[in-house]
């Protein structure tokens, strides 16, 4: 989709919660909102998962839309002719930044049973 149609909608939920941004766009009309959300659910997940962040206190830091490739197409015309256009992509970048979580350590038990097998 091109960066154009999809900065718009990405402009409606920067610097917002990721709860709210997701509300947000689930209520936008636009076709561009399908990308955006996919984009949030991938950086919020990231987050929890890989980074250990509290998922209900992550905040959209930062959102941007660049053009990605530009794929050339032809569309067929009157008189048998075809007059070439340009299927537009772009790359959503999410920065989402909130609470981490503490870190649990492991117990002497757990630690001193592992010693002992090996």
């Amino acid at each position: 989709m091109s960066p154009r149609k999809v900065g718009v909608v990405a402009s409606l939920v920067r610097g917002r919660t990721v709860e709210d941004a997701l509300t947000i766009l689930g209520h936008t009309p636009r076709r561009s909102a399908l990308p955006v959300i996919k984009a949030i659910n991938s950086a919020k997940a990231n987050a929890d998962h890989n980074h250990g962040y509290k998922p209900a206190t992550l905040r959209i830091v930062e959102i941007t839309v660049n053009h990605g490739p530009r794929i050339k197409r032809f569309r067929p015309a009157a008189h048998g002719r075809a007059l070439p256009f340009m299927r537009r992509t772009s790359h959503i970048r999410v920065v989402v930044d909130g609470d981490k979580r503490e870190v649990k350590k492991a117990s002497q038990k757990s630690t001193a049973a592992v010693k002992k097998e090996a």
